[in-house]
């Protein structure tokens, strides 16, 4: 197993500390604030593990209160609001220096034959035919801010092996776009043996989630992002349905646009596909997205 992969799932086996209480860890990193993508995945594992296996999650709803200190642990508290016949309800508050940094709601369904329709997977190329973020990302350091920019996004992304289909914002910049964009992403290594969990395979696309859905706000004014400094940019809520068993690592395509931007709020909805075509989980994010002054 790649060694980045293996610290993601060190990151995300929390530690429990009373029945309904757990603490998290988070990584070193070149920005002065924990990733939400973390956070998120953090709190959906919190709350997957007060629920029985055989209950897989369905979906969940969250709000982003207060930025993370990287440097300190964070105490995730699972309520269990309803134990249904179908359907099972928990509510996490993450925590750190005695405040709540972070809220989420996570339902949880035991299996059951409903009807079926889909929305057709976009077309998209091989992704083994697009370049990595190791092939790409230097390529755009003279446009960056700071060189440290390109090592913190390698950082970041070690773990995951996401491939942009177009230019991502950074690389059109002054020139907007269709706001739509295409990554293909799986994790760097298989999950085999004790951790092929799917309560994790779920985990590790919320964490992926959070990376790029405000990138198609950027492309429609032709804004780069906080790697250029021209928008200062937050998660303020996010939302994902998960339709269908996947595997995170597997090629999942993340097909993501922007139907609004307004008040200083930028609007992101995706559909994540499998790559033989199955829509796996819907997803919505909404940030801030401003431009400075």
């Amino acid at each position: 197993m790649h060694q980045a992969l293996q610290s993601l799932l060190d990151l995300l086996d929390l530690e429990r500390i009373e029945e309904d209480m757990f603490r998290g860890q988070s990584r070193s990193a070149f920005v002065p604030r924990v990733f939400g993508g973390q956070v998120a995945a953090q709190a959906l594992v919190a709350a997957g593990r007060t629920v029985p296996a055989d209950r897989p999650a369905h979906s969940l709803h969250s709000y982003f209160l207060r930025t993370g200190d990287p440097g300190a642990p964070i105490v995730y508290n699972v309520d269990r609001i309803r134990d249904g016949r179908s359907f099972t309800t928990r509510r996490v508050v993450a925590v750190q220096h005695g405040k709540p940094i972070f809220h989420l709601s996570a339902s949880f369904q035991a299996y059951e034959e409903g009807m079926e329709h889909q929305a057709p997977m976009p077309e998209a190329p091989d992704p083994e035919t697009l370049p990595t973020a190791e092939e790409a990302l230097p390529r755009y350091r003279e446009v960056f801010t700071e060189p440290r920019v390109v090592e913190s996004m390698l950082a970041t992304r070690a773990s995951v092996d996401l491939r942009y289909v177009d230019e991502p914002p950074w690389g059109s910049v002054g020139t907007p776009r269709e706001p739509r964009s295409q990554v293909w992403f799986r994790t760097r290594g298989k999950l085999d043996g004790p951790v092929d969990d799917p309560l994790l395979h779920v985990c590790l696309a919320t964490y992926v989630s959070d990376m790029t859905l405000l990138d198609s706000v950027l492309l429609a004014h032709g804004r780069g992002g906080w790697a250029v400094g021209d928008v200062v940019g937050a998660s303020l809520d996010h939302a994902m349905w998960f339709h269908r068993p996947f595997r995170a690592d597997e090629w999942l395509l993340y097909d993501q646009e922007s139907p609004s931007a307004s008040g200083g709020r930028g609007l992101g909805q995706a559909r994540i596909y499998t790559q033989d075509g199955r829509l796996a989980i819907s997803v919505i994010q909404e940030g801030v997205v401003r431009v400075p002054r």
